[in-house]
């Protein structure tokens, strides 16, 4: 396994232990119990769209925080050659697991194709010896970094010439973004913190996701997600920041990008999504005190 070039400290572990960082992984264990084909089906139908590409065959393929491992096979079975990684060791676990699933599937011991690392997405030097790729995907990932921005910048270098960066971070609701804030470090404190914050919200997502559907006519389906592990994800995700559309277009733009598609969350808190292209050489990096420069 390719680890980062320098111990991260603090550790994962003990971030979790602390109540300083959401357990994703252990979420994405329980949520691939209930991966099946449809599922899998519309992850790859969600690519397709937002990249405007029936296939990724001849790709090269980044996921940035690969979590359950659900895209970094929708890719795959799209023909890309994929490289996953993640933080979190249980999210490398599923990763594994869904490479293990995909291989056995295609009477393979292996699949040569994928390859799966555990490392930090704030490890410049680890990233930068990963080369340039075709799409560099991150969803919903780096915002619960503890540094958005410098976060998105080491992962915007590593799209090269003509290449795409899909990324999706949290939406700015201004006042009610700070109070989430506190509703996940709430989560994270102690187990009857975590389990009064569950009570108290399983009624206001549940009718949440009926008014959805109701207004959209769209189903859980959507990415092939579920909506229990998705809301354990949104009311657990610590550390949490976001960001206005405008301010990541600006922070992109000056970085050689140009947007292709875009997918805004309107009004609510949910994730604006982003499909930017290369077209243009990055400035030098300015090293590990990235902030957004347009607050």
């Amino acid at each position: 396994m390719n680890k980062p070039s320098t111990p991260t400290t603090p550790t994962h572990a003990s971030e979790t232990a602390a109540g300083e960082r959401f357990g994703f992984g252990a979420n994405w264990a329980r949520f691939l119990r209930h991966l099946d084909e449809p599922r899998i089906v519309a992850a790859e139908q969600s690519l397709q769209r937002m990249l405007g590409r029936a296939s990724l065959a001849g790709l090269r393929f980044l996921d940035a925080g690969s979590g359950s491992g659900l895209f970094s096979l929708a890719a795959r079975r799209l023909g890309a050659e994929v490289h996953s990684f993640d933080y979190d060791p249980q999210s490398v676990a599923c990763t594994r697991e869904l490479r293990r699933r995909h291989a056995t599937a295609r009477g393979l011991a292996d699949d040569a194709g994928w390859r799966i690392d555990e490392a930090s997405v704030l490890d410049e030097t680890w990233l930068e010896r990963q080369g340039p790729f075709d799409i560099v995907y991150s969803w919903g990932v780096l915002h619960h970094t503890g540094q958005q921005w410098r976060a998105l910048d080491l992962v915007s270098r590593r799209v090269g010439p003509e290449g795409l960066l899909f990324v999706a971070l949290y939406n700015d609701q201004g006042t009610i973004s700070r109070w989430w804030t506190l509703v996940k470090r709430a989560y994270n404190h102690n187990a009857l913190a975590r389990t009064l914050v569950i009570m108290a919200y399983v009624p206001y997502f549940i009718g949440l996701r009926w008014l959805y559907r109701q207004l959209t006519g769209r189903g859980e389906l959507e990415r092939g997600m579920s909506l229990w592990h998705d809301m354990l994800d949104w009311l657990g995700g610590y550390p949490f920041e976001v960001s206005k559309p405008e301010e990541v277009f600006r922070f992109l733009a000056a970085r050689g990008f140009m947007l292709r598609e875009l997918t805004t969350a309107g009004a609510t808190g949910a994730c604006n999504e982003f499909v930017m292209k290369r077209v243009a050489t990055p400035p030098p990096s300015p090293g590990a005190a990235v902030t957004n420069p347009v607050r």
